[in-house]
């Protein structure tokens, strides 16, 4: 299977959940909860308690332009709603990858 942890997600309602030792990821669609929390032990080194999943929709877009309007859809993701252990912690920013 290809990489099962695309990207963490950092925006302001995850950095206050960070403090309680809960992190946001995009994961692949077709990854499993079992095969989340694997990946999330090997590559941050850390217990994960447990592991909520979501598939967002991706929204519809459309834009005028000169032939007409255009229009689509934003991709669809998954997310991993990721709880550690008490007392552990990623720190994203140390890490240069």
């Amino acid at each position: 299977m290809a990489e099962i942890l695309k990207k963490p997600i950092i925006n302001e309602k995850f950095s206050q959940l960070n403090e309680k030792g809960v992190y946001g990821f995009i994961v692949a669609k077709e990854a499993n909860k079992i095969e989340i929390k694997k990946a999330v032990n090997e590559a941050y080194g850390v217990n994960v308690e447990k592991v909520n999943t979501q598939v967002v929709l991706g929204k519809y877009k459309q834009r005028n332009t000169k032939g007409g309007v255009v229009g689509g859809r934003k991709a669809t993701v998954k997310k991993a709603i990721v709880y550690l252990a008490e007392g552990e912690i990623i720190d994203f920013y140390s890490e240069a990858n």
